[in-house]
This record gives C-alpha cells, sequence and structure tokens, in this order.
C-alpha cells in the first residue's frame, strides 16, 4: 500500500473546494425535497392567495408528484442556481473553517479529543459567518422554489436567478437581498452546529465501537445522526426564514414568529418536519459521503471498500 499523506497537508484551499463541491453535488440530489418542503411550509400563504379551501399539497411524496404533474419535472429544481451559488459559498465556508476555528478555540498545541462544547461553538461561529457572506443566494433561491404554477399570460417574477438578483436590487434596494438576515444567521449557525459537531461526534463514537472503520458505511450512519440532529433543533427557525423570504408583508423576525404562533399554534414551526427530515438527512449523508471521499482522494487516502 503506498504511504498516506496526512490530513493536516490538506489546505484550507483544497478543503474549501472539496467542501464545495460535496455540498453542491448534494443540493443538486436533494433539491427536489427541498423544493417540496418549501411548498408545505408557505402552504397557507399559497391557499390564500388561489383562493382554494382544501390542502393543495399533501406529504413529502405527494408534493414532488403535484409539482411534477402540474408545472412539469424541471420545476422541481426550480433555484438550483442560486441553490448551488449558496451551496459553494456557504458550504465551502461552513465547513473549510471548521477545523481552523475549532483549533484557534483549543489552541494549537491541544492533544486528545475536543470537547463537544467546542465543537458546537466553532460550528456556530462558522455557519453564521458564512450565511452573513451567502444570504442574498439564500433568499433568490427560497423566492424561486416558493412560486407555484402562473395562470397562463402571466409572467413569473424572475426570469432566472441572475435576473431575481438584479430585480430584487432595483424593486427593493440593495439591503433586500439580506431580508431575513437575523433567523437565517440563527437558522444556520444552530443548524451547522446540530450538522457538524453531530457528525464529529457521531463519528467518533461509531470509530471506538469494536469492527467499525473510518469508511462510508461509517460516514452514511454519521451523516444520519447530523441530519437528523439538524432538523429536529433546526425546524422551527427554518419556518420562519422560508416564510419571511417567501412573504414580504412580516415586519421582522419577532413578528412572524408571534403571527405564525397565534394564528397555527405550536405545531406550525413543525410543518413539513418529515420532507425537512428528508432532505436534510439525505443531503448529510450525500454530502459527506462525498466530502469524505473527496478529501481522501486529494490528501492520497483514497481507500477500496
Amino acid at each position: 500500500m503506498a504511504d498516506l499523506k496526512p490530513k493536516s497537508d490538506i489546505s484550507f484551499v483544497e478543503v474549501f473546494l472539496c467542501s464545495a463541491f460535496a455540498a453542491c453535488f448534494a443540493e443538486f440530489c436533494t433539491i427536489p425535497l427541498d423544493t417540496a418542503k418549501v411548498r408545505l411550509q408557505l402552504q397557507r400563504k399559497i391557499l390564500a392567495t388561489e383562493g382554494v379551501s382544501l390542502p393543495k399539497y399533501r406529504g413529502l411524496l405527494g408534493t414532488v408528484a403535484t409539482i411534477a404533474r402540474e408545472e412539469g419535472l424541471a420545476a422541481l429544481w426550480k433555484g438550483i442556481t442560486a441553490g448551488l451559488h449558496r451551496q459553494f459559498i456557504y458550504g465551502g465556508l461552513r465547513i473549510g473553517l471548521y477545523e481552523p476555528v475549532k483549533t484557534f478555540l483549543v489552541g494549537s498545541d491541544f492533544v486528545g479529543d475536543i470537547p463537544l462544547y467546542q465543537k458546537i461553538l466553532a460550528a456556530l461561529l462558522t455557519g453564521a459567518m458564512a450565511i452573513v457572506i451567502a444570504n442574498p443566494t439564500d433568499l433568490v433561491k427560497v423566492r424561486l422554489q416558493a412560486e407555484g404554477k402562473l395562470p397562463a399570460g402571466v409572467p413569473g417574477r424572475y426570469a432566472g436567478a441572475l435576473d431575481a438578483y438584479f430585480t430584487i436590487v432595483r424593486q427593493e434596494g440593495l439591503g433586500a437581498l439580506w431580508t431575513g438576515l437575523g433567523p437565517n444567521i440563527a437558522r444556520n449557525a444552530i443548524i451547522n452546529a446540530a450538522e457538524l459537531a453531530s457528525y464529529d461526534q457521531v463519528k467518533q463514537t461509531i470509530l471506538q465501537i469494536p469492527g467499525f472503520m473510518d469508511s462510508a458505511f461509517t460516514h452514511v450512519l454519521a451523516g444520519l445522526g447530523a441530519g437528523f440532529f439538524a432538523v429536529c433543533i433546526g425546524s422551527p427557525i427554518d419556518v420562519v426564514k422560508s416564510r419571511m423570504m417567501g412573504d414580504s408583508s412580516y415586519k421582522n423576525t419577532l413578528d412572524c414568529f408571534i403571527k405564525t404562533l397565534k394564528n397555527e399554534g405550536f405545531f406550525a414551526f413543525y410543518k413539513g418536519f418529515l420532507p425537512n427530515f428528508g432532505r436534510l438527512g439525505s443531503w448529510n449523508v450525500i454530502m459527506f459521503l462525498t466530502l469524505e471521499q473527496v478529501k481522501k482522494i486529494v490528501t492520497g487516502q483514497a481507500y477500496y471498500d
């Protein structure tokens, strides 16, 4: 077997590019589930707009089928361009910065297993920093996904992702691209902590079990754990974020939270929970599995199962 190149030899730029590639690949594979999740979260607004008394979307697969039937299969990938923009910037930064920030928090001379709270803090910081830069891409992605089938002859709000950026700036001002930044920082910092810290911790725990190795199966299990924790913790924030980005009638984050709680009850914050888990669970499995393999190739540690 060839000599292995130490993990420490991988540079920040290499980690950034590996992370960005893995995040973009996972985004492309799972965005139909994300589109279904957004539509379910915005169900109340869509029903009110179209004047329909019965729910239009029912469940994850039902929503996917309805969108494909009424709007065409390509509609499930609405917002993919902005989604890839987001994942390249946000995914690359939040994961690429995680190890350096974690090392900074514990000190470069630290030896042993890093405490869980330090992992959580590092992921909170990197998630917040990354989304401040990537928020415009998130806004455009949600707006494109939220737009359903329009009546014949009625043009869409945006011709595409690039047109959406320019139209929002022209009509609403440059600052509008950072609409929903507050809940988005909270959501992404918390979900990033749930994903990265839990993946880190679950993987570390699995590797301590006799018979388990740093293999694709371990990465799948750790990725599922990361997705589950992320949805349980971040779902309420995700609902508020999607509603604020899809509907400009809310004054601020607190106004959106109070109105949702008052009008629809606590469980409205977990509307679309199953599609959200289906989306984040599969997204994390694909992303972490891809990331681990790409990093092994880059560092010369590729293995064969």
